[in-house]
């Protein structure tokens, strides 16, 4: 009977094509919606990679609304958990008329703390400038209007807006049952209703987050669920590593050393020498900055813990920041009972010694505890220090964290390097998975073309850069609709901006870059110009849907290797090789291949979508791997000559032919 439901749910005859305007039924939508089903019998694993178009939102969501059952669904954004939220869910709700219950999940941080935002007020030497005044006044007049305390839903504040980490809470500084306003708390109320729904939306942040603390025994984040899904699936290695990782600043040392100093003077001023202790501690961490200024020096101001410089000098430093953490600690715990305020500065006095010491621990070259092995390295740059560890790999974790006949669902349109989805399942510990395909319904062939300019220099020349963006002018030119440049570091995202700006001198077209102003911002006017060029780098590469004339021509100027400096890259990429493995093609070639589909994947969001994609790294078809790479691209027409592209450019899909294949052999 589910199966039927399903067929005649997304038939042509079906509510949602009675009730949406503008549905297309698609074989694959309900093939994927049915797959997903019989996971949900079976109790099993579903690996679904469902290319752009594919419909893969309603087609988990109606099996999870069908079932009966309590459903988790982890998106991979904040923003994307908002849209299904918001928009996604109450419009397949509507029309199945179904009484589902949803929740919507969110971290700490994304809601409005009562006692915080008192203790701001009352204190207003806490604001950092006049213009948050009206931020904090906006602030109140929401919370006594919310029923979320959800900052996502005050637009007026930016949620960038540093205000937001003052007037929420950590869980190191939330009071608990002990707050005088923990009847009203917007957190707790967001958990019930997850307890009691029967779809909550998390994101992949809080789900690794419950998942990092589930390890420290901490189980009272996330409702017990029948299935959970995870959108956007291919985030999932990256935000586990983030995640189960563990980070320690500076900058957090000497907040707490703030924190303390005011609850012990507020609350205790006559049993501890405050002022003392948090001086010490202040101290403490100015030295170890002091000594880990080499670090700065270094490629990317960084250095494993195998290889700081001045190891000895820098150990020491590191004792005596142990240290005056431990004394504070103590002093803390002896006064914590007497106020919620010193309480919650022992916790976090706590947090921070117990993450030094497992920074600092085990020794140099030894495995984690239970064997897992972790790499640790510090960062050093103008404005900070951070003590960095993360696990090098996350399988045993990750799959570990599946409760028995729990069914889980993990869909994307890049999950697969050419149909082999291996190299996902090992990071993951999810070998036994099963793994589908669905392609994507867009006629690619038509919609859009592969361009590699020839003759630019090879990506390690100094001069790799201005000529792609030279490259790039007459593209630009011809194109009426939107350009998304995407490169691969920061340097080349002001670079490229730089040269099409000068060359673009006469025109009138915005050209914006990274940095300008936050990601949502740059899209919005990215989006509303319809003509604009905007230049990113990472974040960038992916979660941008931006259908019509307004973008036209993306261009990606390397193939997108990851930077051979990163600590973890670097040791992931050593271990495989002690294994006798070979690193580049067992885990550098796959990730760049996911990443570089996840970029092309911006051109064409809809059957009427069309344009062209440029890739200036010639490595992609004179390199013997690069044919692994295009061929896991969606099958647009191929050319090297810029005239083909730029014929392209100018005669939009109407009765066009494709390119020719003839004038590709990218």
């Amino acid at each position: 009977m589910f199966s039927d439901d399903l067929a005649a749910l997304f038939g042509p005859d079906g509510p949602l094509a009675s009730q949406l305007p503008g549905y297309v039924p698609r074989a694959a939508q309900l093939e994927l919606s049915e797959a997903i089903r019989a996971t949900l019998d079976s109790g099993g694993v579903l690996i679904a990679e469902a290319g752009t178009g594919t419909g893969k939102t309603w087609a988990y969501l109606a099996p999870a609304f069908l079932s009966g059952g309590k459903v988790l669904v982890s998106t991979g954004t904040r923003t994307l958990q908002d849209q299904l939220f918001r928009r996604d869910i109450p419009r397949l709700r509507a029309a199945l008329a179904l009484p589902v219950d949803v929740a919507l999940l969110k971290g700490r941080g994304n809601y409005v703390c009562h006692y915080h935002l008192e203790r701001l007020e009352q204190d207003e030497r806490g604001l950092k400038s006049r213009d948050e005044m009206p931020q904090l006044r906006a602030i109140r007049r929401f919370t006594r209007e919310s029923d979320s305390g959800d900052r996502a839903d005050l637009p007026e504040v930016p949620e960038t807006a540093d205000i937001w980490n003052r007037v929420t809470s950590t869980r190191e500084n939330c009071l608990g049952q002990d707050c005088p306003y923990v009847r009203d708390c917007f957190l707790l109320k967001a958990r019930r209703h997850a307890q009691e729904a029967d779809v909550v939306v998390v994101n992949h942040a809080l789900f690794m987050a419950d998942l990092a603390l589930r390890e420290e025994g901490v189980t009272d984040l996330l409702p017990e669920t029948h299935m959970v899904v995870f959108d956007e699936a291919h985030q999932l290695p990256d935000t586990a590593t983030r995640f189960l990782g563990q980070s320690l600043s500076l900058h957090q040392v000497l907040d707490c050393a703030r924190q303390a100093e005011a609850a012990g003077l507020a609350h205790a001023r006559e049993a501890v020498r405050w002022s003392e202790l948090c001086q010490t501690l202040d101290a403490a961490a100015r030295d170890l900055r002091l000594t880990s200024a080499p670090v700065g020096r270094l490629p990317g101001g960084r250095a494993t813990f195998e290889q700081i410089p001045e190891a000895d000098a820098f150990d020491q430093s590191l004792d005596r920041l142990a240290q005056a953490l431990d004394g504070l600690a103590d002093s803390l715990g002896t006064q914590e009972e007497r106020h919620p305020d010193l309480a919650a500065a022992a916790r976090a006095a706590r947090t921070l010694r117990a993450r030094l010491w497992q920074w600092a621990h085990p020794a140099r070259g030894e495995p984690e505890a239970g064997g897992d092995a972790a790499v640790r390295w510090i960062e050093h740059s103008a404005h900070s220090v951070r003590l960095q560890r993360a696990p090098l790999s996350v399988a045993r974790i990750f799959s570990g964290f599946r409760r028995p006949g729990q069914s889980w669902v993990l869909a994307s349109a890049t999950l697969s390097v050419r149909g082999d989805f291996q190299h996902f399942q090992r990071q993951l510990g999810l070998g036994g998975a099963e793994t589908r395909s669905w392609a994507s319904p867009f006629d690619y062939p038509a919609q859009g073309l592969l361009y590699v300019p020839k003759g630019l220099p090879w990506p390690s020349d100094p001069g790799f850069t201005d000529a792609f963006a030279q490259a790039l002018l007459p593209l630009v030119d011809d194109c009426a609709g939107g350009v998304l440049v995407l490169c691969t570091t920061l340097r080349a995202v002001d670079r490229v901006a730089d040269v099409l700006l000068r060359g673009m001198l006469a025109s009138d077209r915005p050209v914006m870059r990274q940095g300008e102003a936050s990601r949502g911002v740059l899209l919005d006017r990215f989006r509303a110009a319809g003509n604009a060029v905007l230049v990113g780098s990472t974040s960038f590469w992916e979660g941008i849907d931006v259908p019509g004339d307004a973008l036209t021509l993306v261009a990606i100027d390397k193939l997108p290797f990851a930077p051979p400096d990163d600590p973890v890259l670097e040791a992931r990429l050593n271990a495989c090789r002690a294994e006798g493995g070979n690193p580049f093609m067992e885990y550098q070639l796959p990730q760049a291949a996911l990443l570089l589909k996840q970029g092309a994947g911006r051109l064409i969001r809809s059957e009427t979508d069309w344009g062209v994609l440029v890739v200036g790294d010639g490595r992609l078809v004179d390199k013997p791997y690069g044919r692994l790479l295009w061929q896991g691209l969606p099958p647009f027409a191929r050319t090297r000559d810029a005239s083909v592209a730029l014929d392209f450019l100018g005669n939009p899909p109407g009765g066009r032919e494709p390119a020719p294949e003839s004038a590709a052999e990218a």
